[in-house]
C-alpha cells in the first residue's frame, strides 16, 4: 500500500529498522554469554549482565513509538500489522537479551570451567541457537517470509540438541555426585538457550504475519 504521505512510510522504516538493530544486539549478547561461558570469563559474564539494559530501553522505546503511530494514524492492514510485529518481536528480543543476562550471570557462579564434554554439549547448543536468531533477525530485516518460515519449520533442531545435552548433563550429575551444584547451572543455561530457540520461532511467527495477515502455526510442518 502506497501511502500519501511519505512522512508515514519513513516513520515506519524507521521503527523496522529499529527492532532490526535491536535483533543485531541480542544476538551479540548471546553470543558474548556463550563465550564467557566457555571461557570461563567472570569479567566479561558481568559487563553481559550490565549491557542487558540497552536491549530493556530499546524495547520500551519501540513500545511507545508503535503505539503513538497506531493511535495518530489509525493504519488499516499492511499498515496495520507493521507496528503490532515490530512491537511484539522487540518484545521478544527483550525476552533473548533477559536470557542471555541469565546466562552470563550463571558463569559465575560456576567454581570452574565445565568437564570438556559438557562444555562442548552446551557450546553446540548456543551456537545453534544464535544461528536461528540470527536467521530470524535477517529475515525481520529483509522482511523475507519464507526465510522465517524455514527457521519455523527447523526448530526442532534446537528441541533435539537440548534434549541430547540435558542428558548428557544428568548423567554427568549421577556418576560424580560433587558436580551437581555445577550440573544445575548447566541446565538452567541449557534451558535458557532452548527458551532463546522458543523466542525465535514466535519472531517467525511474527514476520508471516506482518507479510500476509496469516500464522505459521496454521500450516503444518513439513516433514
Amino acid at each position: 500500500m502506497e501511502h500519501t504521505f511519505k512522512a508515514v512510510d519513513e516513520e515506519l522504516q524507521r521503527l523496522h529498522g529499529d527492532v532490526a538493530a535491536m535483533g543485531e544486539l541480542a544476538v551479540t549478547q548471546l553470543i558474548s554469554a556463550v563465550d564467557a561461558f566457555l571461557r570461563h570469563d567472570r569479567e566479561a559474564a558481568a559487563k553481559i549482565a550490565i549491557e542487558d539494559a540497552r536491549l530493556d530501553e530499546m524495547d520500551a522505546d519501540i513500545e511507545r513509538r508503535a503505539v503513538r503511530f497506531i493511535a495518530l494514524h489509525q493504519p488499516m492492514a499492511d499498515d496495520l500489522r507493521a507496528p503490532i510485529a515490530a512491537m511484539k518481536t522487540a518484545m521478544n528480543l527483550e525476552r533473548c537479551g533477559d536470557l542471555a543476562k541469565n546466562i552470563a550471570k550463571r558463569t559465575p557462579q560456576l567454581k570452574a570451567a565445565p568437564e570438556a564434554a559438557l562444555a562442548k554439549g552446551v557450546g553446540d547448543l548456543g551456537a545453534l541457537v544464535a544461528k536461528r536468531l540470527g536467521e530470524v533477525v535477517g529475515a525481520y530485516n529483509s522482511s523475507d517470509a519464507e526465510a522465517a518460515k524455514a527457521v519455523w519449520e527447523n526448530d526442532t533442531d534446537i528441541d533435539e540438541l537440548h534434549e541430547k545435552v540435558f542428558h548428557l548433563i544428568l548423567k554427568a550429575m549421577s556418576g560424580d555426585p560433587s558436580s551437581i551444584e555445577a550440573s544445575t547451572h548447566l541446565l538452567f543455561i541449557t534451558k535458557n538457550l532452548e527458551r532463546i530457540g522458543d523466542h525465535a520461532t514466535n519472531i517467525a511467527e511474527l514476520i508471516l504475519y506482518q507479510a500476509t495477515g496469516g500464522a505459521l502455526s496454521d500450516r503444518p510442518k513439513a516433514s
